[in-house]
């Protein structure tokens, strides 16, 4: 692009939005009410620009005119008054002459109307304030300054007129105009004194202003600004100005205070010359240092300054001192050292004291002092305004100059001072302009405006600013680019739209001549300019295009609309517009349907009807062609139905004509016609058939199918072969199976015809495609003779594909397999032979790579079935290697593209689903493959026979050169094809590989016909796995034609005749698949071919379990095809889909390619899947599981409702089911070592997965299996985490924990919440499977979250478990009276949801006071009580029961107190119990004397209860009475004391235990006769748990001051506690130490015992080394503990 020219392009553009403003200005002004002013002067500002162009000057009269409304109103606000103020300076600035002069003349009218003498009648200040808005200063700055400056034209003499009329304005004006107009006309007097002259009328009346009219000293301007205009009348150029300056002075040197007093006295000598006094013949130049560093120090300064002010100093002294400052101070740094000492006032006291009339001795020092003020001045502005508004110092500077008058030095300082001061108003730039910003580090320039130093005779040097005015406006385009004719183009055609508000309202214009007549004529549109604007406005175009269909009144105007109508669809596609501003959508707005149906009515009568209905036809497609991502499906149906209305005479029937006519037809216009005519009738056929695809509802569903077999029957009628040998007919051919094509390509097409059945349409369709087939590819030798062309052979053999699912759908109760075989007459034998299925084999090895894929789709649709796979592979007995040979040498040739591949991929896998034999078995008609070794001559079959294969072809070493050579992006382009290769470079010079495209393209021009249709129009559902096959884009192809086919394709097929054997010596030389590895032709591998080998692998590992997990380790395989996830990847795309920003096409190739890379990981999640289920170790790796992990949670990690589209949706979620599958069944079979690695990859994406499994329960009607894969992921993972929070309670790492995760991880606790609201509104709705699957997924997270608990029991969720009981005993009740089978398994029922229930409740209580509260609340302990007698026939539910309370009674008094009351509280449950010995507590322990020896999991269970329940004081007492701790006595101890004393005697233990934590307990087990000695005896036992629980239970009883003199007594009990000091157990050692610290506390009998020598011995060796030992870290307290105990004992026995 030229900058240039977009630079002009921009001008333009900013002119053409101006010109747009200005209509809007221009529409909005005349609106009434002010509320619309501030918008008014935006587009005032904004419309400015552009008024050169269209000079259309009501827009400045009316800018001007809102100008001088806002500023008469006082309530106006600043901003808008500023706002408006700018637009009128920029019209007064104007450059352009003609506007500016308008401008001015505009004013000047509103001064005369606000200021005339027709007013007078008029109250004063309802007028005069219309000239507020000249009375700003920066206005009458800009009048005075550029206005009067102008040449002799009009605007200097109307600036002359507006100032005259404010000048002499005063009795007409109101007292506040008058004062605002001399209020802003002081800062610009000295302009303004500039054309101050005694002959003009302006001059005059400007002299007036330094008048003093009276002997007051009144006058028109305040009294020091008059005396400033006449000292500044002295510096005119003018000589009378000058003259008469002195008259102007004379009042204030008399009035002057003290004037008598002071020198000069003005006599007529001294006055002579004053009219020339301040002419200085040489200007001085000023300027000061302020850059350098300075060299004087302030010490110096200082004491010149004291030199300079000291009256005891003699005057030459202080002269000199004043000389040297002056000096000093031409460095600006210094001036504020001497300014805070007050040199000023001291400069200003010796000029006062010079004047008065004893002060000529100070007149030496007057130069030094005025030189001093003068650097003080021009270097400081606030000096200089302040000493400009005294006028004593004004007349003093005057006066000092009369008396030196002679004295060219001072009178030069004077004047230059005076200059200063005078000027000092229009010096400030920063005044008239706003965006002047001043430098403050820079010396400030006395700088003046040019005005003023062209008319002022001034006594320096000045550099002069605005030279232009300051808000003068630069126009947009010079005049150069005006005269380009597209920039006035533009501009004239942006005039007129914004004119009359829209192309719209131009357009309907009767007479634009007229309605233009006040437009400039550059401005005027041409008639041809109209006539571009109907074309090109599409609305009008359009309309004008339908009309001329509907008042056609020959088929030359029709034809003549409708290549307009094409024009304006091919302007689309040529700016690239999608749907919004389209031909398309546009033509949806009108009724055009009318104007095309006749002609889809009336069939065509003529040759000239019939070439109008192929344009007809045209427009049509091209139409639906580019609409058909949004085409209405009203409009469908209404095409639809137009076509099926008048059967048979619809233009369906111009498909098939009578024999008669075909045969007349002898004119070859009319026969080229009529081709063409079929041509456009197919494709319409075929767009239609493609826009349908997307309706869904029921109406448009029955009709397209209607349609579809209807169209099918009309093409089978066209499939005539019978004049083959002598007429081909290609074309008609070629398009009528191109029909075929795109009417079988969905399902079900077949089955819309009332009179044919859906069977026999499919055999006909068979027959006819069989009958193309062998008439022009098997009879001629396949297609290296044959003459039938690419597309006849792709759209033949895609009929084909179409039709085998078809068939599979229509015919499933039929052998239809068999119709596919194909026989042919042999002429010379006269024998039928049959071909079989073998017509196949030739097109795999078909020079179009997408024939060679769709003939193996075939196969592999065919193979589907068994007797598919024993029919092919029948066929395939004359050639080498068999049916197994061929597919494997396709699969594994790496010239070969990835399509193709696959297919053959999936023919393997559809074999290896029928069960292969183990050995040779005569009778079994499936044996699978058969290989021969010519060495040996022995052959295998079966089993063996495939081990032996894949090892010969090397598969898994191919298998991992695919992995390594898969390439995953969306494009690869080679833009350096190597010469090697013999690679074709397409699409001028880049050869396009694609890995993922539904789009497909012709790889080459070999392979590309203008009549073939391409495949990315089918659309294949099937049961085989060949489903959506249609993905892939070949990626290389030869140069050559003639050597198209590559010697590793070539040599699959052998001479027939051969056994149907694979011969291991001959695949050895040439056919082995590995040979390819040394060639450096390698076509693309894409993920889609990888997925159909994943899915290959997977058979074979059901197959062959044990080989294939081998084979799969030892290449790792499963490494490499895992490391090809890529989860960044398919996140990238996936945000670009959300964001779209590039072409459609573009982004349907993105799709593309995440729907493979999706689809690639599912295949690899259900191959790894069935090796956790074959060998967990073939996964269980790291390098191959933590990539895995981490991608997989990544891709679970996706939203999948955020602008996804519903197919991307559908493939995400069917991976997702096999990502939770293949998770679940890793925790399954090997969750112990995979848990920590799954545990680290979900932390890394917590909150997102639980809210994509959230999204997943939201799909359960929809999607059942993604709903339970999820759930089962969930309680496999949970169900994990409590094993480990069981195994590993200390956890030292808490904050990696799921637990942890789920309760305290920022954001995920909402996450979790609703999870759990999910999972419990989920559960209460669904039924069977999916109940339970829900159920055990709350059950795992209620035990890992107290999130989830806190979640279920603000949702009721105990409420409702308990009512649940309350409703299934009743049931069970009412039901046990009602005998039978049928009320066993409802009981059965009942019984299950009630332990589901139950188990909830554990759950949900456990480690959690807050719900085991809510459960005692709602009567948790009476339901289970009433419902014991059921428990008590059903282990199963008793062990549930007994489980659910003891999480209830764990760490909760009140719960355990509550199973002591005979109903455990209020219930609602009838019950008929009431006596104070049948509480919950006391069957409870029935059961556990009943249990007690029995060695049950319900006899573990109700002891861990009791062990709970027995740190309750209320059920340690029931304990006690119902001497239930008797039965401990009855234990059958083992003999000997390395003997493990068994289950039973440690569940006793613990129990005893917990009885003996308090002193209560302590008494009570002492009073069981033989305790103590049962206890002691089984202290002495190896076995170390019991040991310990026994020895505690003795350390307990220790503490009890009752039991010391019995334990003291007990010589066993006390051998045993000081034997415990000298164990290897540092616990044993310590529950000794405090043993018998407890036991000789406040119990002075225990030390005569324990002073025994030997027990004393025991004592101080175990003291000495407990004192000697070094703890580790974590024992630290314990140490303390057991050093303090023993110190103690010590003391207490050395006492």
């Amino acid at each position: 692009m030229s900058t240039e020219n977009y630079s002009i392009y921009k001008q333009a553009s900013e002119a053409a939005y101006s010109i747009e403003c200005t209509c809007s200005f221009l529409t909005e002004v005349h609106k009434k009410g002010d509320e619309n002013l501030p918008e008014l002067v935006e587009l005032a500002d904004q419309a400015l620009s552009s008024l050169p162009y269209h000079q259309h000057f009501p827009l400045l009269h009316e800018s001007i005119r809102i100008c001088s409304n806002i500023w008469k109103s006082a309530e106006a606000k600043s901003l808008l008054q500023a706002e408006s103020q700018k637009v009128l300076l920029c019209l007064l600035s104007h450059p352009s002459l003609k506007i500016k002069t308008e401008a001015y003349h505009c004013c000047l009218e509103i001064v005369k109307d606000s200021l005339g003498i027709h007013n007078v009648a008029q109250p004063v200040s309802s007028v005069c304030h219309g000239v507020h808005f000249l009375l700003h200063p920066k206005v009458l700055y800009e009048i005075c300054t550029f206005g009067l400056q102008e040449d002799k034209n009009e605007v200097n003499c109307t600036a002359k007129a507006i100032l005259m009329h404010l000048l002499q304005g005063r009795l007409v004006m109101a007292s506040l105009t008058w004062n605002k107009f001399i209020e802003a006309l002081c800062p610009i007097i000295p302009v303004l004194q500039g054309y101050a002259d005694t002959k003009d009328t302006l001059g005059k009346c400007i002299f007036t202003l330094s008048e003093t009219t009276s002997d007051k000293g009144e006058g028109v301007l305040p009294r020091t600004t008059r005396l400033r205009a006449a000292l500044r009348l002295l510096f005119s150029k003018k000589q009378l100005v000058r003259s008469v300056a002195l008259k102007h002075l004379t009042f204030h040197l008399l009035n002057e205070e003290g004037a008598n007093l002071k020198r000069p006295h003005l006599h007529g000598s001294v006055l002579s010359s004053i009219s020339n006094l301040f002419v200085i013949e040489r200007a001085i130049e000023l300027k000061l240092d302020g850059k350098t560093e300075p060299i004087f120090k302030a010490e110096t300064v200082e004491k010149l300054y004291d030199v300079f002010t000291s009256d005891a100093v003699d005057l030459v002294l202080r002269k000199s001192a004043a000389d040297q400052l002056a000096i000093i101070l031409e460095d600006i740094k210094m001036h504020g050292i001497v300014k805070k000492l007050g040199v000023i006032e001291k400069i200003l006291a010796y000029l006062h004291e010079c004047i008065s009339v004893d002060g000529k001795l100070m007149e030496s020092i007057v130069l030094p002092c005025l030189t001093l003020l003068r650097k003080l001045v021009y270097a400081d502005p606030v000096v200089r305004l302040s000493l400009a508004q005294q006028s004593s110092l004004l007349l003093l500077l005057f006066r000092v100059s009369l008396i030196f008058q002679n004295d060219r030095a001072v009178l030069t300082e004077t004047t230059v001072l005076l200059c200063l001061l005078l000027f000092d108003e229009v010096a400030r730039t920063e005044t008239w302009a706003d965006d002047i910003i001043i430098n403050d580090t820079g010396l400030p320039a006395f700088s003046l405006p040019v005005a003023v130093v062209r008319r002022y005779h001034l006594p320096v040097r000045i550099t002069g600013h605005h030279v232009v005015s300051p808000n003068t406006v630069v126009v947009p385009l010079s005049s150069e680019y005006l005269a380009m004719k597209p920039v006035s183009d533009m501009l004239k055609m942006a005039w007129n739209l914004s004119w009359y508000h829209g192309i719209e309202n131009l357009l309907q214009l009767i007479n634009y001549e007229k309605e233009a007549e006040t437009f400039l004529d550059s401005l005027k549109l041409s008639s041809e300019d109209i006539l571009i604007l109907k074309i090109t406005h599409m609305n009008c175009g359009l309309q004008d295009c339908l009309n001329s269909i509907v008042q056609a009144v020959s088929h030359r105007d029709v034809r003549a609309a409708l290549t307009r109508l094409s024009f304006y669809i091919l302007n689309d596609r040529l700016a690239l517009k999608c749907n919004s501003g389209s031909c398309g959508t546009t033509l949806k707005s009108f009724a055009w349907q009318k104007a095309i149906n006749r002609f889809l009515q009336v069939l065509p009568a003529s040759l000239e009807d019939e070439k109008l209905l192929v344009d007809v036809l045209r427009f049509l497609n091209k139409l639906l062609r580019e609409q058909r991502s949004n085409l209405e499906s009203d409009h469908l149906k209404w095409i639809l139905k137009s076509l099926l209305k008048n059967k048979p005479k619809s233009l369906l029937g111009l498909l098939v004509r009578p024999e008669s006519q075909e045969r007349d037809e002898v004119d070859e216009i009319q026969a080229a016609v009529r081709q063409q005519l079929d041509k456009e009738l197919i494709r319409l056929f075929n767009t239609l058939l493609f826009c349908f695809a997307s309706v869904t509802d029921r109406e448009g569903l029955e009709l397209a199918g209607s349609f579809r077999t209807e169209l099918a029957l009309k093409l089978l009628q066209c499939l005539r072969l019978t004049d083959a040998p002598h007429f081909y007919g290609l074309p008609s051919l070629e398009r009528t199976l191109q029909g075929m094509v795109h009417v079988t390509a969905l399902p079900d097409w077949s089955t819309y015809s009332a009179e044919v059945e859906p069977v026999a349409i499919c055999k006909k369709y068979l027959t006819g495609l069989l009958e193309v087939i062998s008439s022009f590819y098997v009879e001629w030798g396949g297609n290296a003779m044959s003459f039938m062309g690419k597309g006849v052979t792709k759209s033949t053999v895609l009929c084909l594909l179409h039709l085998s699912h078809e068939m599979m759908a229509q015919a499933k109760d039929t052998d239809w397999i068999s119709l596919w075989s194909l026989s042919y007459d042999n002429s010379e034998e006269q024998v039928l032979s049959q071909l079989g299925l073998a017509w196949l084999i030739p097109l795999w090895v078909d020079r179009d790579p997408e024939v060679r894929f769709t003939a193996l789709g075939i196969g592999s649709a065919l193979t589907s079935l068994e007797a598919g796979c024993i029919a092919l592979a029948e066929s395939c007995q004359n050639i080498s290697g068999g049916l197994w040979g061929t597919v494997i040498n396709i699969l594994l040739d790496q010239c070969e593209c990835s399509m193709v591949r696959r297919e053959a991929a999936f023919i393997l896998q559809n074999l290896l689903v029928l069960p292969i034999p183990t050995e040779d078995m005569k009778g079994c008609i499936w044996q699978g493959p058969c290989v021969h070794d010519e060495e040996s001559g022995l052959s295998q079959t079966g089993k063996p026979a495939l081990q032996a294969l894949l090892y010969h072809c090397q598969f898994y070493e191919h298998v991992n050169q695919m992995v390594k050579h898969c390439y995953l992006g969306c494009y690869m382009f080679d833009l350096k094809p190597s010469k090697e290769n013999n690679l074709i470079v397409e699409k001028g010079g880049i050869t396009d590989f694609d890995d993922s495209l539904n789009l497909w393209k012709a790889p080459s021009s070999q392979s590309r016909s203008s009549h073939s249709q391409s495949t990315s129009e089918t659309m294949i559902r099937s049961a085989s796995p060949s489903v959506g096959s249609v993905t892939e884009l070949q990626a290389i192809v030869p140069k050559n034609s003639t050597s198209f086919i590559p010697e590793t394709v070539a040599d699959r097929l052998m001479a027939q005749g051969q056994s149907d054997t694979t011969t291991t010596e001959s695949l050895s030389q040439h056919d082995s698949p590995m040979s390819a590895t040394l060639s450096k032709q390698r076509a693309v591998v894409t993920p889609a071919l990888l997925s159909a080998v994943c899915s290959l692998l997977h058979n074979l590992l059901v197959v062959t379990p044990k080989d294939t997990g081998i084979a799969l380790q030892q290449a790792h395989l499963l490494t490499a095809l895992s490391s090809l996830v890529s989860a960044n990847l398919i996140g990238r795309c996936i945000l670009e889909l959300k964001a779209p920003l590039g072409h459609p096409c573009h982004i349907e190739d993105v799709k593309a390619q995440v729907l493979s890379l999706l689809q690639y990981l599912s295949s690899v999640s259900r191959l790894l899947k069935s090796c956790v289920l074959v060998d967990s170790q073939l996964v269980i790796q790291d390098e191959l599981l933590k990539p895995l992990l981490g991608n997989t949670f990544m891709i679970l990690s996706i939203r999948s409702k955020d602008g996804l589209d519903t197919e991307l949706t559908s493939v995400l979620h069917e991976t997702w089911v096999d990502i939770f599958s293949l998770l679940a069944t890793l925790l399954w079979k090997c969750g112990q070592i995979s848990f920590p690695s799954v545990t680290a990859a979900f932390a890394n994406h917590c909150t997102a997965v639980i809210d994509t499994i959230c999204d997943c329960i939201h799909q359960s009607t929809t999607y059942p299996a993604l709903y339970m894969a999820s759930l089962q992921f969930l309680s496999a993972f949970l169900n994990e985490e409590g094993r480990r929070q069981l195994q590993d309670k200390q956890s030292l790492c808490q904050n990696t924990t799921i637990s942890f995760l789920l309760d305290h991880t920022e954001g995920c606790q909402a996450s979790v919440t609703q999870l759990t609201e999910l999972i419990i509104q989920i559960r209460e709705r669904k039924k069977d499977a999916l109940k339970e699957v829900a159920t055990n997924a709350l059950l795992s997270l209620l035990a890992v979250s107290k999130n989830a608990q806190k979640c279920a029991l603000k949702v009721d969720l105990i409420d409702s478990c308990i009512e649940n009981m309350k409703h299934i005993h009743a049931q069970l009740n009412l039901d046990s009276l009602k005998p039978g089978k049928a009320q066993k398994k409802k009981e059965d029922n009942l019984i299950k949801q009630l332990r589901c229930s139950m188990q909830l409740l554990r759950n949900c209580l456990f480690q959690n006071e807050e719900c085991k509260m809510a459960a005692l609340n709602t009567h948790l302990i009476p339901v289970l009580h009433s419902l014991w007698s059921w428990f008590l026939i059903d282990d199963s539910s008793m062990q549930i029961a007994l489980h659910l309370l003891c999480v209830y009674t764990a760490n909760y008094p009140a719960g355990c107190a509550s199973l002591c009351s005979a109903s455990g509280g209020q219930s609602s449950l009838p019950s008929g119990r009431s006596a104070a010995g049948n509480s919950l507590m006391h069957n409870i322990l029935k059961l556990a004397s009943q249990v007690s020896n029995d060695n049950s999991p319900v006899q573990q269970v109700v002891f861990c209860l009791l062990s709970n329940l027995a740190l309750s004081h209320d059920c340690k007492g029931i304990i006690q009475k119902s001497n239930f701790l008797q039965n401990f006595l009855s234990l059958s101890l083992p003999k000997g004391s390395h003997k493990n004393p068994g289950n039973v005697s440690t569940l006793w233990l613990k129990l005893l235990l917990n009885v003996t934590f308090g002193e209560d307990g302590q008494q009570m087990v002492m009073k069981i006769n033989g305790f103590l000695d049962q206890i002691v005896e089984m202290c002495q036992y190896k076995h170390k748990n019991s040991q310990h629980l026994a020895l505690l239970i003795l350390h307990n009883i220790c503490f009890s001051p009752a039991n010391k003199p019995k334990i003291i007594a007990n010589d066993k009990a006390i051998a045993v506690l000081s034997a415990c000091l000298e164990s290897d157990s540092r616990a044993v050692q310590r529950i000794g130490a405090a043993s018998l610290w407890a036991l000789l506390h406040n119990y002075q009998k225990a030390k005569v015992t324990l002073k025994n020598p030997s027990i004393r011995r025991r004592i101080d060796e175990a003291y000495s080394s407990v004192k000697k030992t070094t703890p580790q870290p974590e024992e630290n307290e314990l140490h303390a503990y057991h050093l303090k105990c023993l110190e103690n004992i010590v003391q207490l026995l050395d006492c």
